[in-house]
């Protein structure tokens, strides 16, 4: 791998909200981290900012939204086989985690920015999951 292909990940990388990402081709082994809190930090404000935007719109009635702040594989636990962070009907706070979101081999921590009952878990286990796509609704 030459020096302009290692440049080009690496300025991929800090532009990117992953936090860690690991490479190993040929002769080459590549390990790149960003700080923790900084990456922690960006991702919650931007999920709070999202979420900010939905609520302005949202009627008492209706149901909140929490959607995917990254592109990955669903997981609705730590490990498979484990208790779920949440299911339907439980009560759910502000800052508890309700799901994972993996990207790039990175475990996201998913938290609600809502008090609330889970009405609806809109993804299966391991399921992909899109940008901005619902994952979960939560209603008073």
């Amino acid at each position: 791998m030459d020096t302009n292909k290692i440049k080009e990940l690496i300025e991929i990388f800090e532009n990117s909200q992953v936090s860690t990402m690991e490479l190993e081709a040929d002769d080459i082994k590549l390990k790149l981290t960003k700080e923790q809190a900084a990456s922690a930090k960006f991702m919650s404000n931007k999920v709070d900012i999202e979420n900010d935007k939905q609520e302005n719109t949202l009627t008492e009635s209706q149901e909140k939204q929490i959607k995917a702040p990254l592109v990955g594989t669903y997981y609705e636990s730590f490990a498979p086989g484990s208790k779920p962070f949440i299911t339907e009907g439980q009560e759910v706070h502000k800052g508890d985690i309700v799901c994972i979101i993996e990207a790039m081999k990175v475990m996201n921590e998913i938290h609600s920015p809502y008090d609330g009952t889970v009405k609806k878990i809109c993804l299966n286990n391991g399921e992909l999951v899109e940008f901005d796509q619902t994952l979960i609704l939560i209603g008073e």
